[in-house]
């Protein structure tokens, strides 16, 4: 342990941002990370604790007072080789990870806990920067073939961990570049995609064959992108692969069934934002939905809605405001309630700070317009009792809206592509697959395994990445009868 009394003599320091008006101009990423001093003190803020519960906090189980020991000795090459022990990505996870380890630190019971993302995001620019990270190729080939379905964070963990073992691996994508929901569902000023073209160009390097615009299934809904140009039925897979990873992103959208939804200007998220990401990656796109000049709705209070502020604003809306369901949760948390637990409060955004109106506990009756096009939303509060909404007599009110997005989660995997590999499914429409013991991530379908958001539902970037690692090792042992892959 570097420094014994770091958490005592050293406060917390975040990293900076760029203006708000200067950074509405633009679509690059707008962080500034620490520096080598900065990032020296801040690891010294880790206590070493002899139950270091950000470790379990964190779903890849980061080794993290390590790392931070390293980075305060200034040990930056052994501190990556750390990090990537357990994260395929940190450069992903550095950037737009909520830091559930931060909520488990133990600083934090009664103090601001340790700056965990800050740090790790430091490791790896540092490391990118300097040229530490290059391609691992097998040394030995194993001559079986695994089919990877999506290139989202979780697909993307299994194929490099698969190739790393001696596998041929090969990844499908409906897309028309990899990276799933971290390319077309992230903005680019919270994740520039260079980030995922250079892990890529590693990856081919170590192996890992892509096909872009391929879609494996049959049926495909017309709520969730389909940029494919190649369909390929699962049967088809299965001949020529020893074993397939369903892999790919929950992008069921959840639709808002009021009066008015079929009005021109209400849209899917997920319609909204990977426009734009196409367009700062030079493409053309039809028929764009853009926010220039309009009063904008943003109905969903979650990390997408927050996209949707943030991409509105840069599209230069004349006002964007935020609705959300539930009521307004505590500006601070119980700490002795929850920790170390992710606590319910009241989280503010860095696109909610370059300009938005919040509302919370709202809820749409219906949209309303002429000429087939949207002009207004007409609302109500809300009230919780007994874990029942219901209406709050004579709250209705009426607001402009020219643009409405509807960005209130994801209710599951896209079913048709499940259907098409014929997996059992779970009650919430989930690929059904246990994650322990002999059979871990397997599916009711022989040498078909589901990992992520295919098999647990929407959730994070980190635990795409950790079941994608251990969704890995499982086929590797399934091929080969055994395997030295980490979990």
């Amino acid at each position: 342990m570097g420094k014994v009394s770091g958490f005592m003599e050293y406060q917390r320091l975040s990293e900076g941002y760029e203006e708000p008006q200067a950074r509405k101009k633009h679509y690059k990423e707008f962080t500034v990370t620490l520096s080598d001093a900065q990032s020296k003190i801040q690891g010294a803020r880790c206590m070493d604790c002899g139950i270091p519960f950000c470790n379990t906090g964190c779903p890849v189980n980061n080794i993290i007072p390590d790392w931070n020991d390293l980075v305060y000795r200034g040990n930056y090459r052994e501190a990556l080789a750390t990090l990537h022990s357990t994260n395929n990505f940190p450069e992903f996870t550095g950037r737009v990870c909520p830091a559930p380890c931060e909520t488990a630190c133990t600083l934090g019971i009664n103090s601001d806990p340790v700056g965990i993302k800050s740090i790790e995001h430091f490791i790896i620019d540092k490391a990118w920067q300097n040229g530490w990270i290059a391609p691992q190729p097998a040394s030995i080939q194993t001559g079986k073939k695994v089919a990877i379905v999506g290139s989202g964070p979780a697909g993307l963990a299994a194929a490099q961990q698969l190739a790393r073992a001696g596998h041929s691996v090969t990844v499908f994508e409906k897309s028309d570049r990899p990276g799933g929901l971290l390319r077309y569902g992230i903005p680019d000023f919270k994740m520039e995609k260079s980030h995922i073209d250079r892990r890529i160009e590693q990856m081919q390097a170590e192996g890992v064959v892509f096909r872009n615009n391929v879609l494996i299934g049959k049926d495909f809904p017309t709520t969730v992108n389909n940029w494919a140009k190649e369909t390929i039925f699962p049967e088809d897979l299965a001949k020529e692969f020893d074993a397939i990873v369903i892999a790919g992103g929950a992008e069921q959208p959840r639709d808002l069934p009021v009066p008015g939804r079929e009005l021109k200007g209400v849209h899917f998220a997920m319609d909204f934002l990977p426009q734009q990401n196409k367009v700062v990656a030079g493409d053309k796109v039809k028929d764009q939905i853009k926010a220039a000049g309009k009063h904008v709705v943003v109905i969903g209070g979650g990390d997408t809605g927050s996209d949707c502020v943030g991409t509105s604003n840069r599209h230069g809306a004349a006002s964007v405001t935020q609705f959300e369901l539930l009521p307004q949760p505590p500006e601070q948390e119980n700490k002795p309630l929850v920790w170390p637990y992710w606590p319910t409060k009241l989280r503010t955004s860095s696109s909610h700070e370059e300009g938005c109106e919040r509302d919370w506990a709202v809820a749409t009756k219906r949209l309303e317009g002429k000429g087939g096009k949207v002009e207004r939303l007409i609302a109500c509060r809300v009230e919780w009792k007994d874990g029942k909404m219901q209406e709050v007599p004579n709250s209705e009110f009426e607001m402009k809206a020219d643009l409405v997005l509807l960005a209130m989660g994801f209710v599951s995997p896209v079913q048709q592509v499940l259907d098409a590999f014929g997996v059992e499914k779970d009650g919430r429409g989930n690929a059904q697959a246990a994650t322990e013991g002999n059979t871990a991530y397997q599916t009711s379908v022989p040498k078909v395994f589901a990992a992520g958001d295919m098999r647990r539902g929407q959730s994070l970037v980190v635990w795409a990445i950790r079941e994608g690692r251990q969704c890995a090792r499982a086929v590797d042992a399934f091929l080969m009868g055994s395997s030295l892959l980490p979990n």
